[in-house]
């Protein structure tokens, strides 16, 4: 089937995560392959997929190989395949823009992001010669300006886009149309990991509705110790992110529950816990006769990991919509990977949608 060609955009524990498991699952065949959804989705396998092209800001990652880069701090994700190989790709400025949170300087520097006195790169002009087919953006929460430039990029370039953060692109009607009449794939917004908070709570969610249980009050706190949670600790960059998370899961609420009730967020910064992540989950709720029930979980995982089991099938799918030449929004794909995609469905009707995706019995 060939290789699919992509560009990557913060090059962190989550691209650190996605480009491991790439060679991990290289050592792999047949059928018993364990932590994927699909190990061959649509012909492609995870070994298929090759990095061309990659962008950060920070100044342990600017100008250097790709292999150095993904294991570089502030990067703190577990280190499953240390034997990367020796990828002919050096990591490029790219421009800096609202991607680094101010409060983060009040941070040692082994957790923070350092920004490069380098000169950005010509983000388009990389993007062309590197011969990259998608771009998947790991930029930080609240970057509306990078993530605006470089959905903006992709198009400029005639490349497919993933939009991995809560940044409203695919899920807006006017990004929607400039992909459309260009007939690029995109996919967004906002990952779902693959055994992740969010999805967690939808699928309760949803269990309490089979089962006729009214929620009268739910919450989700979690806590990490990731640049991801560093950075979030600035209210302000989450407002887009609070909005997917919440929706992810009230649209599984089949009846009327106002905001008062329900509480889903980033709590806090925990820097001894790294890119462990830690998910206090609580739903309460009536069930027969109005009796009362409530249901406590932990949930505790490395976040990283987490999102790119996710992210592997994303980047495949996306290329079989370019083998297809089918561009625009790719509604199944970003259903079923997504926490803010354009249109909600339950997680069971989105995964039947997707395998018909998949084998070409559904067009998007």
């Amino acid at each position: 089937m060939g290789k699919i060609k992509i560009a990557i955009v913060g090059v962190g524990n989550c691209a650190s995560a996605l480009i491991q498991g790439i060679e991990y699952y290289k050592t792999y065949s047949g059928t018993d392959v364990p932590g994927l959804m699909h190990f061959n989705l649509g012909g492609y396998v995870p070994g298929d997929i090759e990095v061309v092209a990659a962008f950060d800001i920070d100044e342990r990652k600017v100008n250097k190989p790709l292999r150095e880069a993904v294991f570089a701090k502030p990067n703190c994700t577990k280190i499953f395949y240390p034997d990367l190989p020796d990828y002919p790709v050096k990591v490029c400025m790219g421009p800096v823009l609202d991607g680094v949170a101010e409060h983060m300087n009040n941070y040692p520097e082994e957790k923070r992001f350092i920004p490069a006195k380098a000169e950005p790169v010509d983000v388009v002009k990389v993007l062309k010669q590197s011969g990259a087919e998608i771009m998947v953006s790991y930029l930080p929460v609240g970057s509306e300006k990078a993530t605006c430039f470089y959905a903006q990029a992709a198009l400029d370039a005639g490349v497919a886009f993933i939009n991995c953060i809560p940044v409203f692109i695919a899920s807006d009607d006017e990004w929607i149309k400039k992909f459309e009449s260009k007939n690029i794939p995109i996919i967004g917004d906002d990952i779902k990991s693959q055994i992740g908070a969010t999805i967690v709570h939808r699928v309760l969610t949803k269990l309490c509705m089979d089962r006729g249980v009214k929620i009268t009050n739910t919450y989700q706190l979690n806590v990490g110790g990731n640049t991801d949670f560093l950075n979030m600790l600035n209210r302000e960059r989450l407002a887009s992110k609070k909005i997917s998370k919440t929706e992810a899961v009230t649209s599984q609420i089949s009846h009327e529950i106002t905001n008062e009730h329900v509480h889903i967020g980033p709590s806090d910064y925990i820097p001894w816990l790294n890119d462990n992540k830690i998910c206090f989950l609580r739903i309460e709720g009536e069930i027969f006769g109005n009796v009362p029930i409530n249901l406590e979980l932990r949930l505790s995982v490395e976040d990283s990991p987490n999102s790119a089991g996710v992210v592997i099938d994303a980047i495949r799918c996306c290329k079989l919509a370019l083998d297809r030449k089918i561009g625009g929004l790719l509604i199944s794909a970003s259903a079923y990977f997504m926490k803010h995609p354009r249109v909600q469905y339950p997680d069971e009707v989105a995964r039947t949608m997707l395998e018909e995706f998949i084998e070409g019995k559904r067009e998007r």
